[in-house]
């Protein structure tokens, strides 16, 4: 039996078994073990074998974000490509117009984000089915996914896409579970909770049941917040992509306004009209929210600061002090001192802080360095002195009666 078969089972039987707490240790054994599966299936996609071969999606990464666009064909994915970008996509009237991947770039606020048009899923594309596997282990590389719906077709879609892309352990607008999980050489398995109330989702048997799928017999869990089996399963598994994500419903001239008051009840979504480019600004805003991305400015000493070029880190990483120097160039931490903050994260301005320091968007830093004697291996670098004090190679007289 094929390692297809043994997932098409087990999710059948899933269909098949009632929920409920009698029956909640059976269920998750199950999902462990379709999460097995799927993790091989996923390896023998890397290794080349299983359906849906051919070549692959070898696009350099390049820019400060990677936006995915990701929907079903012929729903306005290239046509919102070559409108928002300078990159042309071919636009036809047939499905399957685009059949690799097109990357293009946007410059917006300063920074730089990685577009790419992949070619159109449909379902069983984490099986194979139209190099599915392929579009969806390139969309895994994305910072972020745009899920491009038709609002003149049903919104049956984006539980399909949702449900593929959950397939190859992409999980969309979620956060890592507040689980710690720890191995062990004996003790048994022991599950404790770090804050305060009852478990509704695991207890000390479904948690037993979940680790002997994976052969593991002594391990802790502790949960610091409530999570669920399907959450532990992702921590144990290790491969989960946590990214966020805009469902954007394009076409939306072709819609009432009465469908367009239904729709907007729904979370995460941006509507738009790519051919006749309605909202596209509205589009970009919703992507910096969503990318989280934080503008620092660099600043001389004895210079205005540049406006012209920032440095763009994530929000998502504690974009700290750190962080700056590292993206600028490396080595600067070794002779870092300290650095002075002009905006929001100071409480006065210059404020002189560490590299720990977390900065916020539109912060101007200038950096302080530190200088070491000169030595002979290096006798460029200079020695600053404090006021009034002699150079170590200027003799100094101390007349008589001088404490």
């Amino acid at each position: 039996m094929s390692t297809l078969d043994k997932i098409k089972d087990i999710e059948s039987e899933l269909a098949r078994t009632q929920k409920n707490k009698a029956t909640m240790s059976h269920i998750m054994q199950l999902k462990a073990k379709l999460a097995k599966y799927k993790r091989d299936l996923l390896d023998l996609n890397a290794s080349g074998g299983g359906g849906g071969g051919g070549e692959g999606f070898e696009v350099k990464k390049t820019g400060d974000a990677r936006v995915g666009l990701v929907g079903f064909p012929s729903v306005g994915k290239s046509t919102l490509m070559s409108t928002m970008t300078d990159t042309f996509s071919e636009v036809a009237s047939y499905e399957f117009t685009t059949l690799t991947c097109i990357p293009g770039v946007i410059q917006h606020r300063g920074a730089k984000i990685q577009m790419l048009d992949l070619p159109g899923i449909v379902e069983g594309a984490k099986d194979g089915r139209g190099r599915g596997r392929q579009v969806i282990a390139t969309a895994r590389t994305c910072t972020m996914i745009l899920v491009v719906l038709d609002a003149v077709k049903s919104m049956n879609h984006k539980p399909i896409i949702e449900k593929e892309l959950e397939g190859f352990g992409i999980r969309l607008n979620q956060k890592p579970p507040a689980i710690t999980f720890r191995r062990k050489e004996k003790g048994g398995v022991t599950l404790s909770q770090t804050f305060k109330g009852e478990l509704k989702y695991l207890d000390q048997q479904v948690c037993k049941v979940i680790l002997q799928e994976y052969r593991i017999t002594n391990a802790d869990v502790i949960l610091h917040e409530d999570c669920t089996g399907e959450q532990l399963i992702d921590v144990i598994e290790g491969n989960r992509v946590y990214m966020p994500c805009v469902y954007v419903l394009n076409k939306l001239d072709a819609i009432s306004l009465e469908e367009l008051e239904i729709l907007d009840q729904c979370p995460h979504y941006c509507p738009i009209s790519a051919h006749l480019k309605w909202n596209l600004d509205g589009l970009l805003d919703k992507i910096w929210e969503y990318l989280n991305l934080v503008r620092v400015y660099t600043k001389p000493k004895g210079q205005m600061p540049d406006y012209s070029a920032p440095v763009i880190l994530s929000g998502y990483d504690k974009p700290t002090v750190e962080k700056f120097i590292t993206k600028i160039h490396k080595s600067l931490l070794t002779d870092f001192k300290h650095a002075l903050v002009w905006g929001t994260s100071v409480k006065h301005n210059p404020g002189m802080v560490g590299k720990d320091h977390v900065l916020q968007d539109e912060d101007v830093v200038q950096i302080i360095k530190k200088f070491d004697e000169c030595s002979a291996s290096d006798p460029n670098r200079q020695r600053t002195l404090r006021p009034g004090a002699a150079s170590p190679r200027t003799p100094v007289t101390i007349a008589r009666g001088t404490p």
